[in-house]
C-alpha cells in the first residue's frame, strides 16, 4: 500500500465545496470518480481542510492510499486528463506510511481578496469581494494585528460546526492594499494552526466597517473578549477566499515538509493557473 500526497488547485465557483454532498457536485467527488476511472480503485481522498461552496484553493493538500504502481508523474497527468478544467493536480509525491493530510498538518494560510472603490473590476468579480467604498487599509492592518496570538476566537465562529475548543493560534495576519487605476485591491492573509467554521470570512467581514471608519481598530480585541458572534461583522462572501498553502512538519520516519508557493494566478478565462 502506498500513501500519496497530492497538491491541488481549484476554482470553487461552481462546486458545493470540497466534501461530497447529497445535493451538489463536490471537488472530492470529482477527484475520487477520476481516480476510479484511472485505476479501478475506489478510494477516499482526504483534504487538509473542507473548503466551503464557492471557496477556491491554490495549494490544497490531499492524501490517498493506493495499490497502483503508477509513477507520481503519471498520477498527475492522469488526474488532469480526467478532472474538470476547474480542478488541477499540481503535484503528487510519495508520503510516509499513514500520512493524513488533516492530522499531519502544522498550519494553513488563507488569503482573501477585496476589490473596493466606486467601480467594479469585471475581471475580478468571480474571485474578489467588491465593496463599493474606499477603505482605510492602514486601519484594517492595525485591526488585523490584534488577531495574532493564541486566543479564543468564538466571536468569529459561525453556527453549524461543533468544536471541542474555539481557541486557535494565529501566527500571522496581514492586510495589504494597492491602487490599480480606478480600482483599490486589498489582500488579506492569515496563517494559523487551525480555523473555526467561517472564521476567516468572519474576520474579513469585521474588518470592513473598520476600513469604512465606522469602528476603530481596537474593536477587534473587544469582540474577541466578548466571545459573541452576533456582535462582530458580517460573513464575507465565499468567492474571495483562497486556501493558499499548507505546512507540514518534518517527520523522523520520512515525513514531508511542504509550503506551496503562492504563484498560482487567476487567468482571464477564470481558470486557476
Amino acid at each position: 500500500m502506498r500513501y500519496i500526497k497530492l497538491t491541488v488547485s481549484y476554482d470553487g465557483t461552481h462546486f458545493a465545496g470540497w466534501q461530497r454532498q447529497k445535493n451538489g457536485i463536490a471537488i472530492q467527488q470529482k477527484m475520487e470518480e477520476a481516480w476510479l476511472s484511472i485505476s479501478g480503485e475506489k478510494v477516499t481522498i482526504t483534504s487538509s481542510g473542507r473548503t466551503d461552496a464557492g471557496v477556491h484553493a491554490r495549494g490544497q493538500v490531499c492524501s490517498m492510499r493506493t495499490e497502483t504502481s503508477f509513477s507520481c508523474a503519471t498520477i498527475v497527468r492522469a488526474f488532469n486528463a480526467r478532472t474538470p478544467t476547474a480542478i488541477s493536480v499540481l503535484a503528487a509525491q510519495e508520503a510516509f506510511e499513514g500520512f493524513n493530510a488533516i492530522n499531519h498538518s502544522v498550519c494553513k494560510t488563507y488569503c482573501y481578496y477585496i476589490q473596493s472603490g466606486r467601480i467594479l473590476d469585471p475581471l475580478r468579480e468571480r474571485h474578489a469581494w467588491f465593496v463599493p467604498h474606499h477603505l482605510d487599509v492602514e486601519a484594517m492592518s492595525k485591526a488585523a494585528a490584534h488577531v495574532v496570538g493564541q486566543q479564543d476566537f468564538a466571536c468569529f465562529q459561525s453556527t453549524g460546526s461543533i468544536r471541542r475548543t474555539t481557541v486557535r493560534n494565529v501566527m500571522d495576519c496581514t492586510v495589504v492594499g494597492r491602487q490599480r487605476g480606478p480600482f483599490q485591491d486589498i489582500d488579506f492573509s492569515i496563517t494559523a494552526d487551525g480555523f473555526l467554521y467561517n472564521m476567516v470570512r468572519s474576520i474579513v467581514g469585521t474588518l470592513i466597517p473598520i476600513g469604512m471608519g465606522r469602528e476603530p481598530p481596537r474593536w477587534i480585541p473587544e469582540l474577541i473578549k466578548q466571545k459573541d458572534r452576533e456582535l462582530a461583522g458580517q460573513t464575507a462572501p465565499a468567492k474571495g477566499l483562497f486556501l493558499d498553502h499548507v505546512v507540514y512538519a518534518d517527520d523522523a520516519t520520512g515525513g514531508i515538509h511542504t509550503k506551496e508557493p503562492s504563484s498560482t494566478t487567476v487567468g482571464l478565462d477564470g481558470r486557476l493557473g
